[in-house]
């Protein structure tokens, strides 16, 4: 809700010049990228996104947005084959993100007198996850509290909580069809570069089971590694064997269709006077 609030606070100002304001309607899949699934995009781990947005045209070609997503990511061991073995570990998770995201756009070509233009944009913006799982019994499991990793446990004080809310920088490139003068229709990819490798509750190394144990119970210990549930998996590693790599951080990314309308008819003046449009 507070994202929306932000939204509205941002859109507002906008609205008595509505010949340069557009109602923008993402909608599309999400994948993610990291200790759980090493490939940059896999429809069979994909999930739907839906996002409003608001669009201004400062220029012909310089175009200021703002955006509210909402969406799901999932990453599983057993359909990730970009690691030998790494189906052994058996983890997996889901996460909604929501994220609000404001930035600017850059046309190549002027709509009002190109049918096609290819675009650019990149801003900042803020969002939420919260990984979860489902134990054997199939109920849902929220991950941070376990402390998976040992994060806030007093024996591990180099590791601390990571956050449920953090920034991004968003960046992506599409290609835009002007349908009419007031709508136009696009194609977009957007990648988000993140700041944390605890997108999906995996980034280092296994703690010792008894100490994990004692500070989070059994549940923790279970969640953590998941080879026993495999048949032939090994028992739970040893204190500080590899279980994700540090090295990467993790990614997130929305592949959407975008329906511009302008909310405000802007007529084509045939007389030279005002703003030229396109005449159709």
């Amino acid at each position: 809700m507070k994202y929306i609030h932000l939204f509205l606070l941002i859109v507002i100002p906008f609205t008595g010049s509505s010949q340069k304001l557009h109602a923008d309607l993402f909608m599309g899949i999400a994948n993610y990228q990291g200790d759980l699934q090493g490939k940059r995009f896999t429809l069979s781990q994909s999930k739907p996104v839906i996002g409003l947005g608001a669009s201004y045209d400062l220029t012909n070609k310089f175009i200021a947005r703002a955006g509210f997503f909402y969406g799901k990511i999932e990453g599983n061991d057993s359909k990730n084959k970009n690691g030998k073995g790494i189906e052994l570990r058996n983890l997996n998770f889901s996460s909604t993100i929501t994220e609000f995201n404001v930035g600017l756009e850059y046309n190549f070509f002027d709509l009002g007198y190109h049918d096609i233009s290819p675009y650019v944009f990149a801003g900042a913006a803020v969002y939420h996850f919260n990984p979860y799982t489902k134990d054997a019994a199939g109920n849902k499991i929220f991950l941070k509290p376990l402390s998976t990793e040992g994060q806030g446990l007093p024996q591990y004080p180099d590791r601390k909580p990571y956050k449920l809310t953090q920034f991004a920088i968003p960046f992506s490139g599409g290609l835009k069809f002007a349908l009419s003068e007031n709508l136009q229709v696009g194609l977009e990819i957007g990648f988000r570069k993140l700041f944390t490798d605890y997108l999906d509750d995996v980034s280092m190394n296994y703690v010792d089971s008894a100490t994990l144990y004692a500070e989070r119970g059994a549940q923790a210990v279970n969640l953590a590694y998941r080879g026993d549930e495999v048949a032939g998996g090994p028992s739970y590693p040893a204190d500080g064997a590899q279980r994700g790599n540090p090295k990467f951080k993790d990614w997130y990314y929305f592949s959407v269709v975008r329906v511009s309308y302008r909310l405000n008819n802007r007529k084509s003046n045939k007389n030279g006077l005002g703003c030229p449009g396109r005449l159709y």
